[in-house]
């Protein structure tokens, strides 16, 4: 006896009665948050061209829903400090941040934007660290970074809003969850019997 044909059967009707799906208002919105994350379009330097190409096709940073580059600040929640900051960039640095919405999140990209990069010491016109400038909420080392370390940075946001609460408890709002990096670049020298510095890795056996 032939089984009926597969497009015979309803489409929505009669999948569903059974299944239920809970969650809180808090959940849901973190979760429609951290996947529609809009960066700003903003580079100012040589770092920017590691920020393009995670736009690209080969990187396709569209995956975890951040690729709608807004070219307002008003319109995006995550600016990306891509390149050298300058003490006369760092004024617009610091009003773009301020006309962004809350809530809204800070990478900076760079050794240039985390520390100062090679203008540290001798660099008069360099502001050493952007954190002197706008609060930074992830730091993404490298000169300059893969853009496989600046999609590690966004996913760290993304953990950053899915740990935001909203609720209170006795009228007190609860702290939110920040997270905790799932590896810190340490080795284990538990039973090592020559001990390990910590930019040192065990290798072969």
């Amino acid at each position: 006896m032939s089984q009926p044909h597969e497009m015979s059967k309803p489409w929505i009707e009669g999948r569903f009665e059974e299944n239920v799906i809970t969650t809180t208002i808090e959940q849901a919105i973190n979760w429609g948050q951290q996947a529609s994350i809009w960066p700003m379009t903003f580079g100012l330097a040589c770092c920017a061209i590691e920020m393009m190409a995670v736009g690209a096709s080969r990187f396709d940073i569209d995956r975890f829903g951040a690729g709608a580059f807004r070219a307002s600040p008003r319109q995006a929640d995550l600016m990306i400090v891509a390149g050298t900051v300058t003490y006369k960039m760092a004024s617009r640095v610091r009003r773009l941040y301020n006309m962004m919405p809350d809530p809204k999140y800070v990478i900076a990209m760079g050794a240039c934007t985390v520390g100062g990069g090679p203008y540290f010491k001798y660099g008069y016109h360099v502001v050493k660290g952007v954190d002197l400038v706008v609060p930074v909420d992830v730091y993404v080392p490298g000169c300059p970074p893969r853009p496989e370390a600046l999609l590690e940075g966004l996913m760290r946001i993304q953990d950053k809003i899915r740990g935001h609460r909203i609720n209170r408890r006795d009228g007190v709002r609860v702290d939110d969850e920040l997270p905790v990096p799932h590896h810190s670049g340490f080795v284990e020298t538990t039973g090592a019997e020559n001990p390990l510095t910590s930019h040192q890795k065990l290798t072969g056996k």
